[in-house]
């Protein structure tokens, strides 16, 4: 399989105590078309992970590779359009819903494929959404999916999913996957998922990666992951999955 991403001994510090490590040595790599489901209790560092990934924070020890090529070897905006980030409280830029879909478009000087963001909000459940209307005045689980179709549209190799469908009912949260999954089969696109929610986890990803003490205890089949876990934190977390979940991500 193609390796689009690689981590290799990634580390971060805890900010209220820099001689302590928030997570340790994470080494992983992400293949073409592959959807992992990143997994664990709350204050694993799994945000933090994910916008380090991104580029968006800063790691404190290890690597990152694109395309067998170091991080240092892409400019942040390049690295970003193809490894993109989508935040679990989602921003949008002053002015309209189009204003915001038009973003990529903008960015990078590329054409505004309507037709695609056009698909992209009918099977988000938005087709009926007024393309005039402040982005401002959107829902919550509005913006949410407009934020998701936004990203969608700069055809990321990577996308990392944080919590996504956090603010959605569960037939909007249904779209988003069942989208997301066909267009991971169909552009190619590794999708990582942050969720804690088990079920989805299962759906969503053919690979799990389980952190837990501060390493990624665990990488493997996601099948084989939650028929019978390697080791006692995954065991305890399938079994009791409630644990941490109202706690605050880090």
């Amino acid at each position: 399989m193609t390796v689009f991403l690689s981590i290799d001994q990634l580390s971060k510090r805890r900010h209220e105590a820099p001689d302590r490590y928030l997570f340790q040595g994470i080494t992983a790599e992400v293949h073409r078309g592959q959807r992992v489901a990143l997994l664990g209790v709350s204050g694993q560092g799994k945000t933090t992970l994910l916008r380090i990934i991104a580029r968006l924070d800063a790691m404190d020890e290890g690597g990152l590779s694109l395309h067998g090529q170091p991080a240092d070897n892409w400019k942040p905006q390049e690295w970003r359009a193809k490894v993109s980030y989508v935040a679990q409280q989602a921003v949008m830029l002053t002015g309209s819903v189009e204003d915001n879909l038009r973003t990529v478009s903008r960015l990078h000087g590329t054409p505004f494929d309507r037709e695609l963001a056009r698909t992209c909000m009918e099977a988000l459940g938005l087709g009926a959404l007024a393309w005039s209307k402040p982005a401002s005045e959107l829902s919550g689980g509005e913006k949410q999916r407009t934020a998701l179709v936004r990203t969608l549209l700069a055809r990321p190799d990577v996308l990392l999913l944080d919590e996504v469908t956090a603010s959605l009912d569960p037939g909007s949260k249904r779209a988003v996957e069942q989208w997301l999954n066909a267009w991971s089969e169909r552009e190619g696109t590794a999708c990582v998922w942050i969720t804690h929610d088990l079920e989805q986890a299962k759906q969503v990803s053919d690979r799990v990666w389980f952190m837990a003490d501060g390493q990624l205890l665990e990488q493997g089949d996601t099948a084989a992951f939650f028929r019978q876990p390697e080791t006692e934190p995954a065991r305890r977390f399938i079994e009791w999955p409630a644990a941490g979940k109202d706690e605050a991500n880090v």
